[in-house]
C-alpha cells in the first residue's frame, strides 16, 4: 500500500471516507504516513441530503479533513443502479459546498458492506460476529483502503 500512487499523493493528508446510505452513513478515516491503516471513524443517521451535508461539513472543519472519498455503488458488472444515480447527485451537492481546498474523490464501493461482514465474522475485534452498529463505518474504511491502494 505504501508504494501506491494514491498513498504517495495523499501522504500526510487527513482523509475522510463516506459510505452513503439512506438509513446510516458510515465514515472512515486515514492519514497516510501518520496512521497505520484506514479505520472506521463513526456513523451518522441519515435524514436527508442537506442535513447530511451540514453534518459532514461540520466534521470536515472540526477534524481538519483535507480529502473526502465518497463510495459510489455500482452493480458488479459496472452498470449504474438507482442508488448510483442518487449518490452521484449527492456528490454534486457536496462538491458545491465543500470548503476551498478540500478535495473530493469517488471510489467504487461494490461489495464493501459484504467485505465488512466477512471481516467481522473472521475478526476477534468483533468477536467473530457481524455487528450491525459498526458495519457502515467498517465499510467506509474498506472504501478508503481500496482508494488508497490505487
Amino acid at each position: 500500500m505504501k508504494n501506491s500512487a494514491n498513498y504517495v499523493k495523499f501522504k500526510g493528508l487527513e482523509i475522510l471516507a463516506i459510505d452513503y446510505g439512506t438509513k446510516i452513513v458510515g465514515l472512515g478515516s486515514f492519514c497516510p504516513g501518520n496512521t497505520p491503516f484506514p479505520m472506521p471513524w463513526g456513523k451518522l443517521a441519515y435524514k436527508n441530503d442537506d442535513t447530511l451535508i451540514d453534518q459532514l461539513l461540520e466534521i470536515i472543519k472540526r477534524e481538519y479533513f483535507e480529502v473526502v472519498v465518497l463510495g459510489i455503488p455500482y452493480y458488479t458488472d459496472g452498470k449504474e443502479s438507482d442508488m448510483t444515480k442518487r449518490v452521484k447527485k449527492f456528490q454534486k451537492k457536496l462538491q458545491s459546498k465543500l470548503p476551498e481546498g478540500v478535495q473530493l474523490y469517488d471510489q467504487d464501493e461494490s461489495l464493501s458492506s459484504y467485505e465488512a461482514e466477512e471481516r467481522m465474522k473472521s475478526g476477534a475485534r468483533y468477536n467473530f460476529k457481524v455487528d450491525p452498529n459498526q458495519i457502515d463505518a467498517l465499510a467506509a474504511a474498506i472504501i478508503l483502503e481500496e482508494f488508497i491502494q490505487k
